[in-house]
């Protein structure tokens, strides 16, 4: 994949990705305090269990889903961005969570994750996606029977109706509601398959 120089766009991509150095905006105690991980996610995973957590970004939410999971679990962080999965990386080894999470680097046309997961996460990244379609189908597929999807889009910049049409689309992909849990600044839909 091509990139364009210094700001980690993919060239070929019309969409705006968000940039790796704007992502450290997102990971900080004011967030921890309105969107804590542990409290956000806890109630979803299993020990155990493998996670897809899609544009992860430099992992706000990869490393406490590796603690998660625990050591027989496992997370596959797919992005775009090599920046953000070297990120990841060196977060993952300082944490000591590395042999929890593994690094997957995405398509611009598909996620491509060939192994069945039980959870997955896609939080404030679908409003990137060029065609939520095809991508909403390719998670549902990559689901367990009866796997669940945390679908999350920030208030900030999606509109309600934005976030509603992603709802549909998911529905139609053959996700079935189960609830919306109330997020800080977020429109959220948890699915399952």
């Amino acid at each position: 994949m091509s990139e364009t120089p210094n700001n980690d766009q993919p060239a070929d991509n019309p969409q705006m990705l968000c940039p790796r150095w704007m992502c450290f905006t997102f990971d900080n105690f004011l967030r921890r305090l309105a969107q804590n991980p542990q409290r956000i996610l806890k109630p979803y995973i299993k020990s155990g269990w493998t996670v897809l957590d899609v544009g992860p970004g430099v992992g706000y939410f990869t490393l406490p889903l590796a603690r998660l999971v625990g050591d027989k679990g496992k997370v596959i962080a797919a992005d775009l961005q090599e920046a953000m999965l070297a990120t990841i990386h060196h977060r993952a080894v300082k944490a000591g969570l590395d042999a929890r999470i593994t690094l997957h680097r995405a398509q611009e046309d598909r996620i491509g994750v060939s192994e069945p997961v039980d959870f997955c996460l896609a939080f404030w990244m679908v409003h990137e996606v060029p065609d939520r379609t095809h991508f909403l189908a390719e998670i549902f597929a990559d689901l367990k029977p009866g796997g669940l999807f945390l679908l999350v889009e920030p208030m900030i910049h999606v509109p309600r109706a934005s976030f509603d049409t992603t709802a549909k689309i998911a529905k139609s992909a053959g996700f079935l509601p189960v609830s919306e849990p109330k997020i800080f600044l977020s429109y959220s839909l948890l699915l399952q398959k």
